[in-house]
């Protein structure tokens, strides 16, 4: 809901997280059908958070 609200005022606005969610998978998965545009993560963390983020993709439908 915050997304959507804030991006009714600004259509640019980029919206994301940082910290230990950004590379937890299903804090990923989560993220993105908020319609978040990206995730931060500590080095160690993003090989898992790419891969969520992949697997996100796959799951999309287009248009989704």
């Amino acid at each position: 809901w915050g997304v959507e609200q804030g991006r009714k005022t600004r259509p640019k606005r980029k919206v994301g997280i940082c910290g230990e969610h950004g590379g937890d998978a299903d804090s990923v998965k989560f993220c993105q059908k908020l319609g978040m545009d990206y995730v931060s993560a500590s080095p160690l963390r993003v090989p898992i958070a790419r891969l969520a983020a992949a697997q996100v993709m796959v799951e999309v439908k287009p248009g989704q």
